[in-house]
């Protein structure tokens, strides 16, 4: 996808997620789908705020949880949307 095919939802995602140095961390390490915990040893991020990051992804359609009912340990991937996002931020 070029930059010109973005659609209007993927250029305002882009922005929020360029908007802080966290959110752009935690999605570039999320190149396979891993747990908060995981997330936040890669990044040196507590894992409140990458939690707390998660679910604002998770409710923006960024991100998806894909064990919703587990209380620990819950896996989080990249959807299409988040992909796009992170090719850009690699660009």
């Amino acid at each position: 996808m070029t930059v010109s095919q973005l659609s209007y939802m993927s250029w305002k995602l882009l922005s929020f997620v360029l908007r802080s140095k966290q959110r752009r961390e935690i999605i570039l390490t999320l190149n396979k789908p891993k747990t908060p915990t995981q997330i936040a040893h890669d990044t040196d991020l507590s894992v409140a705020h990458v939690s707390r990051t998660l679910r604002e992804f998770t409710t923006k359609g960024i991100v998806k949880c894909e064990t919703p009912h587990e209380k620990i340990g819950r896996i989080y991937r990249l959807t299409e949307e988040g992909r796009k996002i992170m090719k850009n931020l690699r660009r």
